[in-house]
């Protein structure tokens, strides 16, 4: 009697592994490499331990499916995102590349002469949208060489100077008032907008660099500089 019990016991759970293995391989059909992968594991498993194995196996290759299919409906929701998601993408691209740093790849040479050169930094908002904030001013960098003079110009924005490197004398025009200034390594002054501005470095050996903040008054972001003859 009770051999015949375990004799039933075995053919019911043959059955059972039978069916789970046929419908596991309908499965398998769909799921691929992988999934024939975990039906082979269960095959190295104890005969009574087979069943629950495969059906494992089936809820694992469902979940997969699902989350297939999760991919596909955010793939194609994205093929179809608005000109503002877009931009919100390659701002957060334009975040990655760090927006708020600037080497001198990053500056426009506009005037070069054997005197120096002038390099001007694009506008902020054009770097990132990050930086519309400060849309209204511009980043430009004179370098004048050891013994040069920087001819008379004035520019359409108000500007302040950092003297970063060098020394020299910087005289301003403004009202046909005429102020000079010695400066030199951290001196910083202030040329408004239309003020005709000239200076000269009188060092014989270093360069004259000075970084200057230009705030726009007409078009935003955009200035014009005018320089006298010479």
């Amino acid at each position: 009697m009770v051999s015949a019990r375990i004799v039933l016991l075995i053919v019911t759970l043959l059955c059972a592994a039978a069916a789970v293995a046929s419908s596991w391989e309908d499965d398998n059909h769909h799921g691929g490499h992988k999934s024939g992968r975990c039906v082979r594991r269960c095959e190295d498993r104890p005969w009574h331990q087979r069943p629950r194995c495969l059906e494992q196996c089936r809820e694992e290759e469902r979940e997969k499916r699902q989350e297939r299919s999760r991919h596909e409906a955010d793939d194609r929701s994205g093929e179809g995102s608005s000109e503002d998601e877009r931009e919100k993408e390659k701002e957060e691209k334009q975040k990655d590349r760090r927006p708020y740093v600037f080497d001198r790849r990053s500056f426009q040479r506009v005037v070069r002469s054997e005197q120096g050169s002038l390099r001007v930094l694009r506008p902020f908002d054009e770097v990132s949208r990050l930086l519309r904030g400060i849309r209204d001013y511009r980043v430009a960098v004179l370098e004048a060489n050891p013994r040069s003079f920087v001819v008379p110009s004035h520019t359409d924005a108000h500007c302040i100077c950092y003297v970063a490197e060098g020394e020299g004398v910087v005289t301003t025009i403004e009202n046909g008032e005429r102020r000079s200034y010695t400066i030199k390594q951290g001196h910083i002054f202030v040329a408004p907008a239309g003020a005709v501005t000239y200076l000269a470095n009188t060092d014989g050996r270093k360069k004259l660099v000075i970084a200057k903040i230009l705030h726009t008054i007409s078009v935003p972001g955009e200035f014009q500089f005018f320089f006298g003859p010479g």
